[in-house]
């Protein structure tokens, strides 16, 4: 593992920032004390909202830990072509007994405030998503001692980031759960992007900095995979779900493994930019007509699916998950850490012995 990422966590482990609430300061801080490095998501939040999460995750450890921060979208969603989606979910609105969201809510998602607050209370980590930050952002936050991560699916952007100055990509592949961290929003949403093992091997290519591999990732064999392909660490996500210290919805939980949900596709349907989710009943019969407007649509969906989630009907949720999701295991997160790094070295053990054969 690179010596950046080593001087911060022992194991080539990093919880995925996993905003909507699953993120909890209490699994950010299991995976961190185990040797991974936890992260908290600042998406969908207020600055005072995350600021009191890194409060309470200091209270909880005091090993290093990472904050997540949505870059700000350009206004480029058409607003006739949310109109007629408002119009589609009326049904939705009635069956749930709710009204629809203001999709011009919340556009801004206070990005600069903060920012202002990790600069004035610096973290060990920042990553960003949806983009590359301005360089004087990158350098602000490299003179209060933080170190930058930022997500990238191509190799483009993977160059983009070290021009900018980041110290280390995320390389995400088109199998990972939630949203993908494409620069800017493409209109695909076949899942016609790169998959994991090819992206990383190209990133290396194409780039001098630390890679963290993310997409799919459940098991320790596949995070020596990776690291093989010239990642320093793997970024997981959809297995940290199931753990017990994280604040997913029980229905969330349950569908991972759920042979009622077989497979995930990428989708507009829940925010407006594409997203890996499992296949349910409101992705199947909204995802095709959701128009590119984020966070538009995630702004106007959103008491659909908190009425859902009360009902206890998976059905209306955004059930993110990754490719690798039957893959789930229900364990503490320390522990699943521990199980991860026992896979990776028995691996790695195994690949020395073929190649000595």
């Amino acid at each position: 593992m690179s010596s950046v990422l080593t001087d911060l966590f022992p194991h080539p482990i990093v919880q995925a920032p996993m905003a909507g609430g699953v993120s909890v300061p209490q699994l950010a801080a299991a995976v961190s004390d185990a040797g991974g490095l936890g992260f908290l998501a600042a998406g969908y939040k207020t600055a005072d909202g995350m600021y009191q999460e890194i409060k309470q995750l200091r209270g909880l450890t005091s090993r290093p830990f990472g904050v997540n921060l949505f870059l700000p979208q350009p206004e480029t969603a058409d607003p006739a072509a949310v109109d007629v989606y408002a119009h589609q979910l009326a049904g939705e609105a009635s069956w749930y007994e709710t009204e629809l969201g203001d999709p011009e809510s919340g556009r801004d998602d206070g990005y600069d405030a903060k920012l202002a607050v990790l600069l004035d209370n610096p973290v060990p980590v920042v990553s960003f998503h949806f983009g590359v930050p301005a360089r004087e952002v990158i350098d602000s936050l490299h003179r209060v001692g933080t170190l930058t991560f930022v997500t990238a699916t191509t190799a483009e952007e993977a160059r983009a980031v070290e021009r900018a100055g980041a110290d280390v990509v995320i390389a995400q592949g088109v199998e990972a759960g939630g949203h993908q961290g494409t620069h800017r929003d493409v209109p695909e949403t076949d899942g016609s992007g790169v998959g994991l093992l090819s992206l990383v091997a190209q990133v290396r290519e194409s780039v001098g900095i630390p890679i963290v591999a993310a997409g799919g990732i459940m098991r320790g064999g596949q995070i020596a995979a990776v690291l093989a392909a010239g990642a320093s660490a793997a970024q997981l996500g959809t297995a940290f779900v199931t753990a017990h210290e994280s604040g997913a919805h029980a229905l969330h939980k349950q569908a991972l493994t759920n042979p009622l949900f077989v497979r995930t596709e990428l989708t507009r349907a829940f925010t407006g930019r594409p997203a890996r989710a499992l296949v349910n009943r409101f992705l199947r019969e909204h995802g095709p007509y959701a128009p590119a407007a984020y966070p538009e649509v995630h702004h106007l969906t959103a008491p659909l699916r908190k009425a859902a989630a009360k009902a206890g009907d998976a059905q209306g949720l955004a059930l993110w998950a990754g490719q690798g999701h039957r893959m789930a295991r229900e364990l503490p997160a320390g522990q699943l850490v521990e199980v991860l790094v026992a896979e990776l070295a028995a691996a790695r053990t195994a690949l020395s012995a073929g190649g000595a054969r």
